[in-house]
């Protein structure tokens, strides 16, 4: 098949749409698709790029770029490449394009709902009463986007309730967005390099660590972890709250911290190399999560494929990822948070064994899955005729 994706977010940026789309891409040409992504410029791409076109664009927010919504440059090639269909990842600059390119071609759209947008209107307004209306407004966008398309695909059955309860009308598909488990698999890097790791970040040979690894924002809900395990890091001295990432909430939790007087027990390493997160995984004996935000949540299979058990805070995007007293545990308050912990960590055994699970886990969120479970939805929708062309 030959496929055009339109993206608002691509490499070099990193985030989950980008990786998603870049692994998305990768993997159907590795089964012999022709796939070409249209995206935004960006002054750190590389100068040459198969398959990658991108539309010029400026800087928007912290990391993001804004793109055109039209480029008749672009269109005139679109319309050369005989394409079997457009799948859209973005409901704004480069997904109005694709939807344009789909209409004006009579060409079967998918669209990949990657983000609920209504968590992130904090971002927008710090007003109660004008937050409200922004998440009218973001989820009226997500409406009336998705219901262009022909087909919908969502991470989660969470997300997929989500949008039927908006009002969204067309098949709505979930597939879990895969990972190349291979970045984090145990074995890739060596007892020396993980040893050396944890030194630069003031980790203990002896000290055990519960690591969180994301970016510093509101809405991962990062205050719950430090609050909750306040009590439990106070009476062990040898266990270490490591919190790798950046973000615009990082100083506010760095002076949280003090207050909580956990500044010996909780270290901010601050971002590191994407090309060595699996590393800083492996470091851990547990990773932690308390968000509420997540379309799927990335961050808890890239744990699981290092072999690192979870404690995440209850959440419908976990069905079917963490399996309770097998590859981890939920919570929903302090004291399920602290049995959880004290569980894994106070146990010799019990990390092994949910080792063992995390990784089972783990493969069945491969990227070749995820790739294959795309095509299959292509194929779905590209074998009978669709609304625009009926």
């Amino acid at each position: 098949m030959r496929i055009a994706m339109f993206t608002d977010t691509y490499f070099p940026q990193l985030n989950g749409v980008a990786t998603s789309v870049q692994m998305l891409s990768q993997y159907l040409k590795a089964e012999g698709h022709e796939v070409f992504v249209f995206t935004t410029t960006d002054p750190d791409a590389p100068k040459q790029e198969d398959g990658v076109f991108r539309l010029p664009s400026l800087p928007f927010l912290k990391d993001r770029r804004m793109g055109m919504f039209y480029h008749p440059g672009i269109a005139r090639m679109v319309r050369r490449l005989d394409l079997d269909l457009i799948h859209t990842h973005t409901e704004f600059c480069l997904g109005v394009f694709g939807r344009y390119l789909a209409r004006e071609l009579a060409l079967p759209m998918v669209h990949t709902m990657h983000t609920i947008y209504e968590d992130y209107t904090h971002y927008l307004t710090k007003r109660k009463r004008l937050e409200s209306m922004a998440k009218t407004v973001a989820r009226r966008i997500t409406t009336e986007f998705c219901n262009s398309a022909d087909r919908v695909i969502v991470p989660t059955e969470k997300v997929k309730d989500l949008l039927l309860s908006y009002g969204v009308r067309p098949p709505i598909a979930p597939v879990f967005t895969g990972i190349e488990t291979d970045n984090f698999t145990p074995g890739r890097y060596s007892p020396e390099e993980i040893s050396a790791a944890r030194r630069s970040m003031g980790v203990g040979e002896e000290d055990k660590v519960v690591l969180y690894l994301g970016r510093m924002a509101e809405e991962k809900n990062i205050d719950e972890l430090l609050f909750g395990m306040q009590p439990y890091l106070r009476e062990r001295k040898h266990v270490k709250f490591l919190l790798i990432g950046d973000g615009a909430d990082r100083p506010r939790l760095e002076g949280m911290a003090r207050e909580l007087g956990m500044t010996d027990s909780t270290i901010f390493a601050g971002a590191r190399p994407w090309d060595e997160i699996g590393m800083y995984y492996q470091a851990a004996d547990v990773f932690v999560n308390a968000s509420q935000s997540e379309a799927q949540g990335l961050t808890y299979i890239e744990a699981m494929a290092a072999g690192v058990p979870v404690v995440a805070k209850a959440d419908r995007c976990l069905e079917g990822v963490v399996d309770e007293g097998v590859n981890g545990f939920t919570f929903v308050d302090q004291d399920g948070l602290i049995r959880a912990l004290d569980r894994i960590l106070g146990d010799p055994m019990e990390p092994l064994r949910l080792r063992r699970g995390a990784l089972r886990t783990a493969e069945r969120f491969s990227a070749g899955a995820f790739a294959d479970h795309v095509a299959g939805e292509y194929v779905a929708l590209t074998s009978r005729p669709h609304r625009r062309s009926a």
